[in-house]
């Protein structure tokens, strides 16, 4: 596409240069290495004089340690990574007025949207890629045990989602940014969704599931069946969320103990002694299918909200004044 790597290379140049980004990924880099220290810390101490368990390198990225794990960190804060790097892209250019510049030049048209598109995925890469790096580094050196091919399997499948999920954020900043010709307005409106998303969505099934399956509050247990029909209207709305979706993707694919991404499970007496006594990490793969449901959902939605921010961008009229 004619353009694309020049503009590309341009936008990508702007990220790295630019003082807001710098002081984005100090801050975020600073906490999960904390974060990770404290982890390691505690891992090092449990285990010392015990047999090392099985994936044990993977507990630097889910456990929560003393505050918070580094999966509920990045689901929390990564949405603030995108939409810094993307809720200026558009209207930044009509402000300057180079935007009408960049169009009379001999290039597509689209290929500014996306070349903006891309040089935030990429940047955005590179920061996960770093932070699981160093994370990864302070792990080798806090509790001394090196990483299997299945463990280094499973990060780079974190990796991966984590990267559509912010990629999400990026697309809806972007479509702020095509809409809104103020910068104020269009930060304001992505951070509104990231809050909407973050608080209200989880809020809200609570009490859509209360309205359409309530449940005896004296003894919320007495009816099983009503009480799985309250869960899963409640995780059914609760999907709703990108947030939702990456923390029940990225727990299951870095804890192989975890069978189902499913909060609630009714057993009875033989079948919790059987998972008890025969408890077994899951494959790979099984993993993967399970949470693959996830990781579409998280594709497609980035994918339709970047298509919705090039369709207005391309409508748009530019003009020079």
């Amino acid at each position: 596409m004619k353009g694309l790597l020049t503009i590309y290379l341009k936008e990508l140049q702007d990220h790295f240069s630019s003082s807001r980004f710098i002081l984005l990924f100090t801050l975020i880099l600073m906490v999960s290495l904390i974060t990770a220290f404290m982890v390691g810390t505690g891992i090092r101490d449990e285990l010392q004089g015990v047999a090392k368990p099985t994936f044990v390198f993977l507990m630097l990225f889910s456990s929560p340690g003393k505050f918070f794990s580094l999966i509920s960190f990045i689901a929390f804060f990564g949405p603030l990574m995108g939409i810094v790097l993307g809720f200026d892209s558009i209207n930044r250019e009509r402000s300057a007025r180079t935007l009408s510049k960049l169009v009379s030049q001999p290039i597509y048209r689209d290929s500014i949207i996306n070349g903006k598109f891309l040089a935030g995925s990429i940047t955005i890469a590179i920061m996960l890629l770093a932070i699981i790096l160093l994370i990864s580094g302070l792990g080798l050196r806090l509790i001394g045990i090196v990483p299997g091919p299945e463990e280094i399997w499973r990060l780079a499948i974190y990796f991966l989602i984590s990267l559509f999920y912010i990629s999400f954020w990026l697309g809806i900043s972007i479509l702020f940014s095509v809409i809104f010709r103020s910068m104020a307005t269009s930060a304001l409106a992505a951070i509104a969704c990231w809050i909407f998303f973050s608080f209200f969505v989880a809020y809200g099934a609570s009490l859509a599931a209360d309205a359409i399956s309530p449940l005896d509050q004296r003894a919320p247990t007495s009816n099983p069946e009503l009480l799985v029909q309250h869960e899963q209207t409640r995780r059914a709305l609760s999907l709703l969320s990108p947030m939702t979706l990456y923390s029940e993707a990225t727990t299951t694919i870095l804890d192989p103990l975890r069978k189902t991404t499913q909060s609630l499970l009714l057993m009875g007496p033989l079948e919790r002694l059987s998972i008890s006594r025969f408890q077994s990490p899951l494959p790979l793969g099984e993993s993967v299918h399970i949470v693959f449901p996830h990781l579409i959902s998280l594709l497609a939605i980035t994918v339709l909200c970047f298509a919705i921010s090039y369709v207005f961008f391309m409508r748009q009229e530019v003009r020079s004044t």
